[in-house]
């Protein structure tokens, strides 16, 4: 039998959450290269996480299925590795494989916790992306701008590394035409790339040891003489972003923004939503909250902790917005915990992180626990699980400057409360005008779960906490 005959093709496996497709972010490895059982092979990014998968054979690798940009499916033909040369054909699958099979089977949404051979330990930790080798930039180009941060990002790398020497990796190999392969560490930047059509192989990385950055993609993007020598004989209509009068703009509907395009369409036509709102003076709020810090500053308190623990004592006092409809089942369930969802702006999308059973934590802890999930959903860090089974969601659209909002519900959860920016309004206060620090709160619910009592109940309960924070001891 000779070596080809006896190549193991790796099919993409379930990576869990009822995901069936990921697309391909990053190779890591080529045809040719010789891997090891467990070695990250590819970085693939389902609609909820960028994911590395590792290859259960040993060999050299002699086909790579899909290229980078490209949507597979699960259980499609991923890589194919072939033994060494030399090396006896072993029909049995890596120790711990079989249990793989089974789950993936079995449709478990388990498979890459704890995917491995038994020699890597029970769990697997994801690793980043790391930076790698290169020339030494020119002197007079500046490495301080176009800080990207997210998944992969130099600053990642930076701060895994704690300032050691770079590992080399196949980033500054040379290409199968002869060029040197482009550094690249984020595979943001390369989505960008790709999207504007730009060659990375022509650009000259701003970051540390010539890592392109996203700010060099867009710099190039912006130059409409790189943009001709990156796309020869661009079409009029094509993928990316293009100055205006070079023909329409084309964005593939894929990956996360597809999953956020059909939720919420799906949002839209199941649930018949209703949006209610008040405007209410948050200046109590805001004091209570600077006391609070100014006790323990080690460990301060957001805005948003405040409003967390108050939707919290809300949905305590009115249930039936912390529920979501079976309409198979025709009946309403109302979740026994409250598994609060907080919208997040990243550079993959709009992202619900949940905080499981938020109602069990302290206020400081909620403060803790909402900046350690925020700040992983924006790294793209967080596993698929922390992003579904929310029960309701805390909206803060004030950080983008704007008063109110009608937000579209998180299907298939029934309510969503939106906080405005605050600002300084006239106020009357004991019957005389004042200065306040003024927002609006709306709260966006599915019909079906409740009426307008309840609704409008909930909300005035939200907005005399925020007005009166001592009310809140008599519900925590």
């Amino acid at each position: 039998m000779t070596t080809v005959e006896r190549a193991q093709v790796f099919l993409l496996p379930d990576l869990g959450e009822g995901l069936s497709e990921a697309e391909i972010v990053e190779w890591r490895v080529a045809v040719g290269d010789v891997v090891t059982v467990d070695q990250t092979v590819v970085e693939v990014e389902t609609a909820k996480a960028v994911v590395d998968v590792p290859c259960p054979y040993a060999g050299r690798v002699v086909a790579l299925h899909g290229a980078a940009g490209e949507v597979r499916p699960v259980g499609q033909p991923l890589i194919t590795v072939a033994p060494l040369d030399g090396d006896a054909p072993d029909d049995r699958e890596p120790a711990g494989h079989a249990t793989y099979r089974e789950e993936e089977r079995a449709g478990s949404g388990n498979v890459l916790i704890g995917y491995g051979t038994g020699h890597g330990g029970s769990g697997r930790r994801r690793r980043r992306p790391r930076l790698a080798v290169a020339p030494e930039p020119d002197t007079g180009t500046s490495a301080s701008t176009g800080a990207t941060a997210g998944v992969g990002s130099t600053q990642d790398a930076d701060r895994t590394t704690s300032g050691a020497a770079p590992t080399p990796s196949a980033a500054g190999d040379a290409a199968p035409d002869g060029r040197t392969a482009p550094l690249v560490i984020s595979p943001i930047v390369r989505r960008l790339a790709r999207e504007r059509g730009v060659d990375l192989a022509t650009l000259r990385g701003t970051g540390p040891g010539g890592v392109i950055r996203r700010a060099d993609v867009e710099a190039a993007t912006a130059a409409p003489a790189a943009r001709l020598a990156a796309v020869p004989d661009a079409p009029q209509a094509h993928v990316g972003l293009a100055p205006a009068g070079e023909g329409d703009v084309v964005i593939p509907l894929t990956g996360i923004r597809k999953v956020i395009a059909d939720k919420l369409s799906r949002s839209r036509r199941e649930i018949p939503e209703v949006t209610i709102w008040v405007d209410v003076d948050a200046t109590g709020l805001l004091e209570t909250r600077a006391a609070i810090n100014a006790a323990t500053p080690d460990a301060p308190v957001s805005v948003l902790a405040l409003m967390a623990r108050i939707c919290l004592s809300g949905l305590r006092k009115y249930p039936q917005l912390n529920a979501h409809v079976d309409t198979e089942g025709q009946r309403i369930v109302q979740s026994a915990g409250v598994h609060l969802g907080i919208a997040a702006q990243t550079d993959r999308g709009l992202l619900v992180p949940v905080l499981r059973d938020a109602q069990r934590l302290t206020t400081r802890e909620l403060a803790a626990a909402l900046a350690e999930t925020t700040a992983a959903a924006r790294a793209g860090t967080l596993p698929p699980a922390r992003l579904t089974g929310g029960t309701f969601t805390l909206n803060n659209y004030g950080v983008f400057g704007v008063d109110g909002s009608t937000p579209i519900i998180n299907h298939p959860e029934a309510a969503l409360l939106g906080v405005g920016r605050i600002v300084d309004k006239p106020w009357v206060v004991d019957g005389q005008l004042a200065v306040r620090k003024v927002t609006q709160l709306s709260l966006t619910f599915d019909h079906r779960v409740c009426d307008g009592g309840v609704a409008g109940g909930f909300l005035r309960h939200v907005a005399d906490c925020v007005e009166q924070p001592a009310l809140l001891v008599a519900n925590v």
